[in-house]
């Protein structure tokens, strides 16, 4: 994991108001909940008295109440109450658990996964898709590392190979540059994946006016954007789960539909193919190993593999814990 950053965990419709839901994300066993001002708490998943699950509690008075023994914890970790001691009893400070900075933004559960002392930055998004769109969404767990769900998005070369059938008709094999461009953790890069008529593959700085190419997004650490057209796009936000799963959540973005039961309609068509290459997708990745990338491997990468290169690099510049 790349450590001080805000990471997209769970969809916020996942939290409903008075029920607590309990996830694995970062290998940990979570619990989330919204406090009576609507706050988005998340705590280790245990009971620092005899263990149990807090997801298996309930919520009162904003607090997470443990189902053994009615400990209440609030949004910091800390036992507010313990009933067998009484009402007026003050609980010890080591009465407590981990406990995570959460926010909701952008119809996402985001989790700060760094330093509790830290100045917390703006939480990342696309700028395009703040306003305006509307989306349907698919979820689905994979047993990968989210390394490799990611690298998958960031690989211009498959295409013609693992969607021949989809998005990669056309025989595009031979792989132009491809460009890519840092705007601190913001990476955009531009595909011009052309045929095969025994040209040599342009490099990078060959190409010109590559800012008119097709291009796609990556915002450090783990959201992604397909830049279909100004009306249509594709997210996607990979939540770690542990070293073996990832949970997507895959999103459909368009702008050209605005009444209700239409763009309803719209945005579930939407799904229905982006499930089908997601599903092409996944029959190929979940065979990689290792199941977690690195900046140093066995792999012998081309040239069109140039967005997965920088990716390592910038997780390897980030810190890697």
């Amino acid at each position: 994991m790349i450590y001080n950053q805000w990471y997209a965990v769970l969809d916020a419709r996942e939290v409903k108001k008075n029920r607590l839901i309990g996830v694995t994300r970062f290998s940990e066993k979570l619990v989330f909940w919204r406090n009576d001002k609507n706050d988005i708490c998340c705590t280790a998943d245990k009971c620092c008295h005899r263990g149990a699950s807090l997801s298996c509690g309930t919520i009162v008075n904003g607090h997470a109440a443990c189902p053994f023994h009615g400990f209440e914890y609030d949004k910091t970790g800390k036992v507010t109450y313990i009933p067998a001691a009484g009402k007026n009893a003050v609980p010890g400070e080591q009465y407590r658990v981990n406990s995570y900075k959460a926010r909701e933004k952008y119809g996402f559960i985001w989790v700060w996964y760094g330093a509790e002392d830290a100045a917390l930055p703006e939480i990342p998004f696309f700028t395009d898709l703040k306003d305006g769109f509307t989306c349907g969404q698919i979820a689905e767990t994979w047993p990968v590392h989210y390394t490799r769900a990611i690298e998958n998005q960031l690989d211009v070369v498959h295409l013609p190979f693992v969607h021949r059938t989809t998005i990669g008709r056309g025989n595009k094999k031979l792989v132009n540059g491809p460009v890519v461009k840092w705007n601190r953790t913001l990476m955009t890069f531009y595909v011009d994946n052309v045929n095969d008529e025994g040209q040599k593959p342009l490099r990078p700085d060959e190409i010109p006016d590559y800012e008119k190419l097709f291009s796609l997004q990556l915002q450090m650490p783990n959201i992604w954007q397909n830049r279909i057209s100004p009306h249509l796009r594709i997210m996607a936000a990979f939540a770690p789960v542990d070293e073996e799963h990832t949970h997507i959540y895959l999103r459909f973005y368009q702008n050209f539909v605005r009444i209700p039961v239409l763009r309803s309609v719209v945005n579930t068509a939407g799904n229905i193919m982006d499930r089908i290459i997601l599903h092409q997708d996944r029959r190929v990745v979940i065979t990689q190993l290792p199941k977690k990338s690195g900046y140093l491997t066995d792999e012998h990468l081309v040239q069109g593999d140039l967005p997965i290169i920088e990716f390592r690099k910038k997780r390897n510049e980030l810190g890697i814990r």
